[in-house]
């Protein structure tokens, strides 16, 4: 037997700028205690925690909950890159989807610094030195220009070769972002943008402009998941659950196949995405919102494509037709996305989660989608890993 997963509470603090926030520790409890007030509980109740961080120490969510409580309760500390969030939701629900707690909490935090990112250790081998590999040997390397923007820049620019579309259609993703972000008090990046202004930006890296590319972030987020049967003794808010939930990795096609947007991820999406809908038994055309992993202009593009949401090379029409957006078939990124909101790497997947779970409760105020009883979240790290994540609301059929 195993049990359905509810999300009993969710919360996030405001992303800001390298600087300008807390402490990782301050963060991390603050949305923690969020996440625990939504779901009307005591930390005392949380029976396992999973805490994801890519820029830290280890033990680091120690030091986070610790803020909460020492109530001895195994706390895992969790890193897939820019997955990781998404990974410590993943861990969290397998514990309780299979019976083995009640109440779980999943939390996710970085404190970053400005600039690009980069690795912390140059005395060992890279973890993505085959993906480099290729890289290099598809596209060669540009020293001067930031290492992810090289390879989701390049996946881009494969997609422009293969099908001739303008690169500016990529612009139009970031003014879609800063619309969205406008009407969401936790974004860090508010104010409005044009086509113009976008295309206008510093180049970074093949069709990539500065405003094509999500910005460094301090942040946390937290998500507190539970059994029914937790949620009816503890009077919790049990009116979403997660219908399904996959995790890839990078198969043999990454690297056979010689093409950067496989190297970047698309396959590991794609497999997750259908692995969900096989397990929920539903397909794309039923979902009309969407929280996806937008770390560049080009990686939302490609994953329209990878989730199904329009058929392979349609992507274009996809955005001129408006079907990405508030009016059309699929609001992706209601919260306005990594490129807006921001991307603090270990709490990205668990704020799309909280934006999922306010948007089915309808809780989302100006950024509320109409008319939504399922939910879809994409969580992408390259080196690799992927979380593909669907939310139902309870009454939904």
């Amino acid at each position: 037997m195993t049990n359905t997963v509810h999300v009993a509470g969710v919360g996030m603090i405001p992303f800001t700028k390298p600087g300008r926030s807390g402490t990782y520790a301050d963060m991390g409890e603050s949305a923690a205690a969020a996440a625990l007030v939504d779901a009307g509980i005591d930390y005392t109740l949380v029976e396992q925690a999973y805490v994801g961080y890519v820029y830290g120490d280890s033990t680091s969510g120690q030091a986070a909950l610790y803020g909460l409580g020492q109530t001895g309760i195994p706390i895992v500390n969790v890193n897939n890159n820019c997955s990781t969030g998404s990974s410590a939701l993943w861990l969290a629900r397998q514990a309780v989807e299979n019976g083995v707690v009640e109440c779980a909490l999943a939390l996710g935090f970085e404190q970053m610094v400005p600039g690009a990112l980069g690795s912390v250790y140059s005395d060992r081998p890279s973890p993505m030195a085959r993906q480099e590999s290729l890289r290099d040997e598809l596209q060669g390397t540009d020293p001067s220009s930031p290492m992810a923007a090289q390879f989701f820049g390049g996946a881009g620019q494969a997609y422009v070769d293969e099908f001739g579309i303008d690169p500016a259609i990529f612009a139009e993703i970031s003014v879609k972002a800063r619309k969205h972000a406008a009407n969401n008090p936790n974004a860090v990046f508010r104010e409005l943008l044009t086509v113009e202004q976008v295309l206008g930006s510093p180049t970074i890296y093949g069709p990539l402009t500065r405003f094509q590319c999500c910005p460094p972030t301090c942040g946390a987020a937290a998500a507190v998941i539970c059994t029914p049967e937790f949620a009816a003794k503890h009077g919790v808010n049990a009116d979403v659950i997660v219908r399904a939930q996959s995790l890839t990795t990078d198969t043999a096609s990454t690297f056979e196949s010689r093409d950067m947007r496989q190297v970047i991820g698309y396959d590991m999406a794609a497999a997750a995405a259908n692995n969900v809908y096989e397990a929920a038994g539903i397909g794309p055309e039923d979902i009309h919102v969407v929280e996806l992993h937008d770390c560049f202009t080009t990686n939302e593009f490609l994953t329209y494509e990878a989730l199904g949401l329009t058929p392979t090379g349609t992507a274009e029409k996809f955005i001129r037709d408006g079907d990405n957006t508030y009016g059309g078939r699929v609001v992706t990124n209601p919260s306005g996305g990594l490129l807006s909101k921001g991307h603090p790497l270990g709490a990205t997947g668990l704020a799309q989660c909280a934006e999922l779970v306010w948007q089915l409760r309808g809780q989302a105020d100006a950024r509320q989608v109409d008319g939504v009883n399922l939910a879809l979240q994409h969580n992408l790290g390259l080196g690799g890993a992927c979380v593909v994540t669907l939310y139902q609301k309870v009454d939904a059929r």
